[in-house]
């Protein structure tokens, strides 16, 4: 699945930080989000520096665990060690970033195979990047006041997603099942998928009896119902009336050892992947594989990426088998995104292989 180059090269880094502000407020049960800052990183070689390869490092801040005071020394260390990459062999990464810094691996394993296929935004040569391959996605509601949330039900739903996540444990318990109860009036769950995201937000001493109120609406799954790394989740994934998905439960996971043993002691449904929190392209499959081995289902989403990461995730995806929809949907959630060639349509996006990207939008301004 990986690239490397075919012959060595002594290449070259540079970073340059770049912030989004969201076109709408954006609010989940960990409060609002105004603008979210990304760091940018160039990969080339000297010899041939037209032809450059360019990742996304975008940590969130309060949940990446390398989102700290440090991350752009840290940044600046691995740019300047760069050239310590044999061939640009992404395999070798492991030797100038460690482990403590998803974010980083994450946008140097897109730098280095966008310029392993010519640094045109090509990661993964597959059918999605030719663009004879559509990915279903589904359509994110964000939190806001019922008249918010409804409005984006009813456009996402016009538009043609049958797949709705929506994000709970931010409003009062009662007026998110009357939305849900609005919506299963409306959509039958033959035609209409809903998946929730709590990030955490319920409390573990009524957190089953809200689940079993939320089942009532016939409910795909519910993503990270409880803080990570409390005991009861154990528990709750095996008495939820809700298939349990988890996210911020893999934060931090390092080690295949560690992985393993977080799967088969908690066993979750699902899990949801992000390559910027969970380690880069290499760890998502491994957590991939793992989970396959275990009967365990899953699907990538982005980490609200800018355009140029949501499409290294995106040609990431199309590399498996798609059998439900990806949480890829967040291209339009900032006022001046990157110019691309990804396109939402009917409840999928697609790579527009006619399509460009703007040189000038991604050079340091």
């Amino acid at each position: 699945m990986f690239l490397l180059f075919l012959t060595p090269m002594a290449l070259r880094a540079a970073y340059w930080k770049k912030s989004f502000e969201f076109n709408f407020k954006a609010r989940t049960s960990r409060g609002l989000m105004r603008d979210k800052t990304s760091w940018f990183v160039r990969v080339y070689d000297p010899g041939n520096p037209s032809i450059q390869g360019i990742g996304e490092c975008a940590p969130l801040p309060g949940l990446s665990i390398d989102a700290t005071p440090a991350f752009e020394e840290t940044l600046a260390d691995v740019v300047n060690n760069i050239g310590k990459i044999n061939g640009g062999d992404i395999t070798l990464l492991d030797k100038i970033i460690s482990a403590d810094h998803p974010s980083i691996m994450f946008g140097f394993e897109t730098a280095l195979l966008d310029l392993a296929n010519g640094g045109k935004r090509i990661i993964y040569k597959n059918k999605f990047a030719e663009g004879f391959q559509k990915i279903p996605i589904n359509g994110l509601v964000w939190m806001g006041d019922m008249d918010f949330m409804m409005n984006q039900i009813n456009e996402k739903i016009a538009s043609g997603f049958r797949c709705i996540k929506l994000k709970v444990g931010g409003l009062d318990f009662d007026r998110e099942c009357d939305m849900l109860n609005y919506i299963r009036k409306r959509y039958y769950k033959e035609t209409i998928t809903i998946r929730l995201d709590a990030n955490g937000a319920f409390k573990t001493d009524d957190v089953l009896f809200r689940l079993t109120e939320l089942a009532k609406f016939n409910i795909h799954s519910i993503e990270q119902p409880i803080k990570p790394g409390q005991p009861e989740m154990e528990e709750l994934c095996r008495k939820s009336p809700i298939p349990v998905a988890f996210d911020e439960e893999l934060i931090g996971m390092k080690t295949q050892s560690e992985k393993i043993k977080l799967l088969d002691s908690l066993k979750p449904q699902f899990l949801i992947l992000k390559p910027t929190l969970h380690g880069g392209f290499r760890h998502c499959s491994e957590w991939i594989s793992l989970a396959g081995e275990r009967g365990i289902g899953w699907w990538i989403t982005s980490a609200l990426e800018s355009n140029l990461g949501l499409n290294a995730i995106c040609q990431f995806t199309a590399n498996y088998p798609i059998e439900m929809p990806q949480g890829l949907g967040t291209g339009s959630i900032y006022a001046q995104n990157f110019t691309s060639p990804l396109q939402v349509d009917a409840g999928y996006i697609s790579y527009n292989s006619l399509g460009e990207w703007k040189q000038e939008e991604l050079s340091v301004s």
